[in-house]
C-alpha cells in the first residue's frame, strides 16, 4: 500500500467533518468536527509513524494534531519538544490528549510534571496537576500529599476552569488513594464546593471531589 501523506491524510479527515458535531465541540473549545471513533480508526490504519505525526502536529489543524498524537512514538520527544507542543495545544481535547497519551508515556514526563506545576499559564499549570495526579495514584513517594492539599484548599475555588479541574482531580485522587488524608480531602471539598452541581449524566460518577471519594472507594472496598 501506498504511503500515507499528510495532504491526503487531511483531505480524508475533512471528509468526515460535521458541521452538527463541530457546532457541540466549539462549545468546549475544541474546534474540529471529525468523530473520534473514526479517527482512532484512521490511526489503527496509519499504525506508528513518528516523522508523519510531526508533520501532522506542524499543520496546527486540530483534527490533524488529534491523529498525530495517536501515530505518534511518545518516547522519541524530548522534553523541550513536548513543552512547546504543550504550550501551542489550547484545544482542550489536543491538550488531554497530549498530556494522557504522549506525555505521560514519555522519560522527561517528571521533570515536565515539575516545569509546568507552578507556570504562570493556567493552561500549563494544568498539565503539571494532571501529571501529578498521576503520581498520587503510582508512584506517591516523595511527594508532599499534605501541601498538595494546602494549595488546593487556598487555590482551587478562584482558579480558572482547566487548572481548577485539574486541581479536583488530583484532591479527588488523594482522597481515593490515601485513607489516612481522605477525611480532609472530603472535608476541603465540601467546603469549597467546587464542581458541586456539575451536570452529571446518569450512571456516571459526579465530579464533585466527596461524591467522587466515596462512590470509588465504595467500588474498591466492595
Amino acid at each position: 500500500m501506498a504511503e500515507e501523506s499528510v495532504d491526503d491524510l487531511r483531505a480524508e479527515l475533512a471528509a468526515l467533518e460535521d458541521p452538527r458535531m463541530r457546532e457541540v465541540n466549539e462549545r468546549h473549545g475544541d474546534d474540529h468536527g471529525v468523530n473520534l471513533a473514526k479517527l482512532r480508526a484512521i490511526a489503527k490504519r496509519v499504525k506508528v509513524q513518528h516523522d508523519l505525526a510531526v508533520e501532522l502536529w506542524a499543520t496546527g489543524d486540530t483534527s490533524a494534531r488529534l491523529l498525530a498524537l495517536l501515530v505518534c512514538r511518545p518516547k522519541a520527544f524530548t522534553a523541550e519538544e513536548l513543552d512547546a507542543m504543550l504550550r501551542e495545544a489550547r484545544a482542550p481535547k489536543v491538550h488531554d490528549w497530549l498530556v494522557n497519551y504522549v506525555v505521560k508515556k514519555s522519560p522527561p514526563a517528571e521533570a515536565l510534571r515539575q516545569r509546568w506545576f507552578d507556570d504562570a499559564d493556567a493552561v500549563v499549570a494544568s498539565a503539571g496537576w494532571a501529571l501529578t495526579s498521576e503520581r498520587v495514584r503510582k508512584a506517591p513517594d516523595g511527594l508532599d500529599l499534605p501541601g498538595l492539599l494546602d494549595t488546593i484548599e487556598a487555590e482551587m475555588r478562584d482558579a480558572p476552569a482547566r487548572l481548577q479541574w485539574a486541581m479536583n482531580e488530583c484532591l479527588a485522587h488523594i482522597g481515593i488513594a490515601h485513607p489516612a488524608l481522605r477525611a480532609r480531602a472530603i472535608a476541603i471539598g465540601e467546603r469549597l464546593e467546587v464542581l458541586k452541581d456539575y451536570p452529571t449524566p446518569p450512571n456516571c460518577t459526579s465530579p464533585f471531589a466527596p461524591v467522587w471519594i466515596a462512590e470509588i472507594v465504595r467500588r474498591q472496598e466492595g
